[in-house]
């Protein structure tokens, strides 16, 4: 079996201080995406020494903006290769996107953990920048999915884009805003239908609504189950036919919670 978990963690050591690197480590997990660590090379460390996750491998890249976006990828195997960054030079130092080749009890596979920032429909300059990260993670897509021997790829992370209507509970409340915009969505529907990579989330969590991924620290959308689905695992086709669980880790009550986007949790046999 193979268990692979992804979680925007909302700051790395804000997490740990709630409980979240305790839930990871006691989650059983061999390989762990996270998004939106905030932090440096040298706290990660920390955080995962006093965690007691010192043996795991390790890639991340945090942005050039210090307490901003930063992505990593923590395995219970060694990191065969690493890579920091994906298409132009514009988001090398983003810290939007790390990936690495491992050798798992499923096989050789490539693991990568996104972080999409939230764009803003009114604003053309930060919406076009999304766009463009988004053609980018794209072309890694068509690139990874292109038959390779023995070779197998999962893109987990949080893409900001809630992909349908069941992905979204104020649907209709949110058409024309960032994150449900039909440029944004579309995207996805070339990813799942043209590229053929297949969303694990739904494809074993059911046709939906739900279940969500993230709900704001403000109001009682928690308590009400008004969320978003917008943390993915995207597998290709190989890997996604092992896949036999998708599980959304969302708290018991509000002051449980350790970051404002629950863990995906999905297993391969």
């Amino acid at each position: 079996m193979l268990k692979v978990v992804t979680v925007n963690v909302n700051g790395i050591r804000a997490a740990a201080r709630r409980g979240g690197l305790a839930w990871l480590a006691a989650s059983g997990a061999d390989v762990m995406c996270l998004q939106e660590v905030r932090a440096t090379d040298e706290q990660v460390a920390e955080v995962l020494d006093e965690a007691g996750l010192r043996h795991l491998y390790v890639a991340h890249t945090e942005a050039s903006s210090k307490g901003r976006a930063g992505v990593a990828v923590l395995t219970t195997m060694p990191q065969r290769a690493t890579r920091t960054s994906v298409g132009p030079d514009e988001f090398v130092e983003s810290g939007r996107w790390v990936e690495v080749d491992i050798d798992t009890a499923v096989g050789p596979l490539t693991v990568a953990s996104t972080y999409v920032h939230t764009g803003e429909a009114t604003d053309e300059a930060r919406q076009g920048e999304k766009y463009r990260f988004l053609d980018a993670v794209e072309a890694r897509l068509v690139d990874l999915g292109r038959p390779r021997v023995r070779r197998q790829a999962i893109v987990c992370g949080d893409l900001n884009v809630a992909h349908t209507e069941n992905d979204i509970k104020n649907w209709r409340g949110n058409r024309g805003k960032a994150g449900f915009l039909e440029d944004e969505r579309a995207y996805l529907d070339r990813w799942n239908d043209v590229h053929g990579w297949t969303d694990l989330g739904r494809r074993l969590g059911g046709d939906g609504p739900g279940p969500y991924t993230w709900w704001s620290w403000r109001g009682r959308g928690f308590d009400t189950d008004g969320g978003w689905r917008i943390d993915y695992a995207l597998a290709t086709s190989q890997l996604a036919a092992r896949a036999v669980s998708a599980e959304v880790g969302k708290a018991e009550t509000y002051a449980d919670r350790w970051s404002d986007h629950a863990p995906l949790t999905v297993t391969f046999d």
